[in-house]
Formats: C-alpha cells, structure tokens, sequence
C-alpha cells in the first residue's frame, strides 16, 4: 500500500515538473504542448486516483482479511489456554474440596476424641478431688505411692519390707518397716497435708494467702511432732537414729523445701527425714545398693574361706609331687642300671658262647651251661 501511494504521487510531481519545464524553455509551441500535457493530466489524475483508491482499498481488505485470521487463531489460541485452565481449576477445587471434607472429618474425629478426654479428665479430676478432700483417703493414697516405689526399686513385701505392722515392744505401727542387710529397721510414715495449701491457692487477695500459709505451716509441725512422738527410733530395737516422714506429692515437698526452709531444718534437728517420691527413690536406691554391697563382702569372706582351703590342699599336692619325683629318680636309676651294667654282662656272656667255637650240629650239654661263672 505504500509503494502505491509513492509511485502515484511521484507520477503526479514527475508530470508537473515536465510541464513547469516546457512552459519555461518554449515558445508558442510550449503552449500548445501544455495544454495536451494539461489535457492529458487532466484526464490521467481521476483514473491515476482512482486506481490507487482501488488498490488501497484492496490492500486494506486484504490487511484486514489476514489480521482477522490471525485474530481467530490466536482468538482459538486463547480460548483452548482459557479451557485448560478453567478445567485444571475445576479438577483443583474437587482435590481441595476432597481435602476440606477429609480434613473436616479429622477433625470432628479430633474434636470427639478431645471430648471423650476431657470427659474423661473431669471425672478423674473430681475423683481425685474426692480423694484429696478425705484425710482417710489421703492417706490411703500416700501409702499406696510408698508401696508401688518401693516394689520399683525391687523391694520385697515381707522380705525387704513390712506394711503396718506393730514393733516389738511398742504398739505403735509405721506404715513401713525397710530392713537394712543385717535387719536393722528404717520407719517410714507416709503424711499429706494438703487442705490448707489448697485454701491457699484458691484464695485471692494476699491476706487470705498468709492466712493458709501459716495453717499449712502448722499442718506440717504438726505432721513433724506425731512422728517425733511415737517409738519409731529406738537403736535397742534396732533401728536407725532417724525416720522417714514420706510427702507422696512432689509438689507439696517441693513447695515445704522452697518457701519454708526452716521447717526441714527443725525436721532434721528432730532426726526426721522428709523425703518426696523422688528423694525417697533415691533413699530406697540407697538401701538396694547396700544390699548389693553386703551381699559382694559375704562373697568376699567366703572366697577368703576357699582361697585358705585351696591354699592346705595345695601344700598337700606339693608334698605328694615331691615324693612321686623322688620315685621316679630311684626308679630311674634303676632304670640306668638295668640298661647299662646288667646289659653289658649279658652281651659278654654272649660273645663268649661265641668264642667258643662250635660248628655244625655241636650242642653244648645243658650240664654245662649251669656251671657258675668264674669272672664274677
């Protein structure tokens, strides 16, 4: 289309520079050829114009033509890429819908579960509220704790320990009896003081606080005394100089060591050992690791015993080797004996049979081989 529009255009300046030029060098003749040249442009241009308005109208439909198709075809491009991605998102939300749904399930399968638990929890709770509320059941409790760590620690009931029973010559009973190796007895009485300290922490404004702590302080001298004021420690029956006063919750143990330390000192003063599960695992180890140290010198004493025995039978073997050695060199000598001089006489008696010269069927009358020998 542009190569149209310049040649037209320069068609029309070539013909105005021919006219401009003849009109300028001619005379009448000029004239005349510029009117024909006139004329002729005249009736050139509207064909000349409107045969390029042809070819240009041309052009563009065929300009057209082809954007239009390329328009279709990248239109159809477009399309195809629109089709495949709706289609990828319709398949990506049926997988996310697949795993909303699943998920959701698993939750509500959770959030069941939880239920169930904390059902669970909140009856425990309260049961185990019950059970902290009733001193009787407290101590039941505690009791049960020093049993189960004791029978961890590999303690036997009726061997290692005693439960409750009355010492001999006392009526009193501790809740336990540990027996050392050589049965020395240790006293444990298991104490839980709790109803104040609960108080305590329910309460909030700070001088409700001081009030309960100083009533569970109380509960734990009080604790402290009962123990101190039975017969527990009495070497004459043999038992050690001290007494365990077990605390079954480590919390309150620890709370009685951290905020009130002058009552563990007090307790030690008295030759009371307060001991949480913790510490008094580590006491029972203690215990067990005597027993073992017990057991391995009994072991050593009796090893001394065999070590002394082979030592006699030993000194026996010894004496009994020497005389089967001394034997042996008699018999050896004998031996030497034998081989030597005894043997060399028979080889001579031999020889001189020899010497003697018989041939053929000569015999020696018997007679005279019992004839003594002269050269003894």
């Amino acid at each position: 289309m542009t190569e149209v529009v310049v040649a037209l255009v320069g068609g029309i300046l070539l013909g105005i520079g021919l006219f401009y030029f003849l009109k300028r060098g001619q005379g009448s003749n000029s004239k005349e050829i510029t009117e024909t040249i006139e004329d002729k442009l005249t009736e050139l241009l509207p064909v000349v114009l409107n045969q390029a308005n042809e070819d240009l109208v041309r052009m563009a439909n065929e300009k057209l033509s082809s954007e239009s198709k390329q328009n279709r075809i990248d239109f159809e491009n477009k399309r195809e890429e629109i089709s495949r991605m709706v289609k990828g998102l319709e398949e990506y939300m049926k997988t996310a819908e697949k795993e909303r749904i699943d998920s959701f399930a698993t939750l509500k399968t959770s959030v069941e579960e939880s239920r169930k638990i904390t059902e669970q929890l909140s009856v425990s709770t309260e049961s185990l509220k019950k059970v902290l509320s009733n001193n009787q059941l407290r101590g039941q409790f505690g009791e049960q704790v020093a049993d189960d760590l004791l029978k961890m620690a590999g303690f036997v009931k009726g061997e290692d320990y005693e439960f409750n029973k009355e010492q001999a010559g006392s009526e009193t009973r501790p809740d336990f009896a540990i027996f050392l190796p050589d049965r020395t007895r240790i006293n444990v009485d298991s104490k839980f003081p709790y109803a104040n300290l609960q108080r305590m922490s329910e309460m909030e404004d700070k001088e409700s606080k001081e009030k309960y702590m100083r009533l569970f302080e109380k509960d734990v001298k009080e604790k402290i005394k009962q123990v101190t004021s039975r017969d527990y420690i009495n070497p004459e029956d043999k038992t050690v100089d001290f007494v365990i006063l077990f605390i079954p919750n480590e919390m309150i143990f620890s709370y009685i060591y951290d905020k009130m330390p002058e009552l563990s000192q007090e307790a030690m003063a008295s030759r009371v050992v307060l001991a949480g599960p913790f510490s008094f695992t580590a006491i029972l180890r203690m215990i067990k690791q005597a027993y073992e140290n017990f057991r391995v010198q009994k072991n050593i004493y009796s090893i001394i015993g065999h070590v002394k025995s082979f030592e006699k039978e030993f000194d026996n073997f010894a004496l009994s080797f020497s005389k089967i050695g001394e034997r042996i060199d008699s018999l050896q000598k004998q031996y030497d004996t034998v081989s030597t001089t005894r043997f060399n006489q028979l080889v001579r008696r031999i020889d001189r049979v020899k010497q003697e010269g018989l041939e053929g069927g000569d015999t020696v009358p018997s007679s005279l081989l019992d004839l003594p020998s002269t050269e003894d």
